[in-house]
Parts: C-alpha cells; structure tokens; sequence
C-alpha cells in the first residue's frame, strides 16, 4: 500500500498528528519500533489504527514518515 493522497496533503497531515493524536512523529515512531514486528504497510496502518485509534489518514502518514526515517538512516 502506497500513499494516495498528494504530497501537500502528507505533510498537512503529519503537520497536525501531534495536535490530532497527542504525541508526536517521535514517540509514534517508538510505537513502531516496539510494536509488533509487521512488514507490511497496510499491516502497520491498521494497527496503529486498531491499538491507538487515530484516523486512517494519520496512520498512513506515520508509516509513511517511519519509513522514510528508516530508509534514511540505512544510507548513514
């Protein structure tokens, strides 16, 4: 599962996760970190959205983040 939504609106959602959900990108990321060990994108979303009940689209743009993060700190 990819993104399908524009960029601007990505980075309006994860401007307003901490405001939406309480926490902020990092203490979600931590979530993901200990969370339980799925690969898959859709997988992690629906988690997120199951354990934590936020929105669709604030999950999907946590993921999303996370994985950029991850990706780039393989390149380090």
């Amino acid at each position: 599962m990819a993104l399908h939504h524009s960029e601007e609106t990505h980075r309006q959602l994860v401007e307003r996760i901490p405001s939406a959900t309480g926490r902020d990108l990092k203490e979600w990321f931590g979530h993901l970190d200990e969370g339980p060990g799925m690969l898959r994108f859709d997988e992690r979303v629906s988690w997120l959205r199951d354990e934590y009940g936020i929105a669709h689209g604030h999950a999907t743009a946590i993921v999303h983040e996370h994985n950029l993060k991850k990706a780039h700190r393989a390149f380090e």
